[in-house]
């Protein structure tokens, strides 16, 4: 009987160490240059990869910056510590002080308030003018944000939100007030403002305010 062997695969596979160079060179350089500077010839010489070796994965700089934030929000834990007050108030800030780096990448520091969206308005309008940049931004997020659903899911299983509460909105309503001050009104979106939002929208769910520890 003939042996029967596996099918050759063609090409090389996929380098995770090119993968990590390559994002560690993309974010040095947008922190560097901002988005309007961004170069993916330069970000091919800080890896020491072939600009072929990028097009490869990412075969425009907004399919790789999505690539890049994926990472960047994959660092941020989501704890369940049993108190959804204090686990969506770390949790957001995380993110809210992630999005305020994200607006203030290549940009002098003049010592002036920067309202702009910075990086992430240059990707919002990548995602709305190309469809697949679109698709990976939607895949980012539904992926990401399986976590705070789920946090929010286990919340609700034991009492500490009401039974008919939706985890997606309750969600909707947190991510798209730091969004909307992000991209709209160039407010500012610190702890404070994180913690006055958890707050609110949890009171609106039923949750009462803990009582102060003496």
């Amino acid at each position: 009987m003939t042996p029967v062997t596996a099918p050759m695969r063609r090409g090389r596979p996929r380098s995770e160490d090119a993968d990590g160079r390559i994002l560690k060179a993309a974010h040095e350089l947008l922190v560097e240059r901002g988005y309007d500077r961004f170069a993916i010839d330069e970000v091919a010489a800080r890896a020491a990869v072939a600009k072929t070796t990028i097009y490869r994965r990412w075969p425009t700089k907004d399919h790789l910056l999505v690539a890049l934030v994926a990472k960047i929000q994959d660092e941020v834990a989501v704890a369940d510590t049993g108190d959804i007050r204090c686990d969506l108030s770390v949790y957001l800030t995380a993110i809210a002080t992630g999005l305020d780096r994200m607006r203030r990448v290549g940009r002098d520091a003049t010592g002036k308030e920067d309202r702009s969206a910075g990086v992430v308005a240059e990707l919002v309008a990548a995602a709305a003018r190309h469809p697949d940049v679109g698709d990976a931004v939607r895949n980012l997020f539904a992926r990401r944000n399986t976590l705070p659903l789920a946090l929010l899911d286990r919340a609700r299983e034991r009492g500490a939100l009401a039974p008919d509460t939706s985890s997606e909105v309750l969600f909707d309503q947190l991510a798209g007030a730091l969004y909307y001050r992000l991209l709209i009104t160039g407010a500012p979106i610190g702890s404070d403002y994180v913690e006055e939002l958890v707050g609110h929208v949890l009171a609106g769910s039923g949750v009462t305010r803990r009582p102060e520890r003496n």
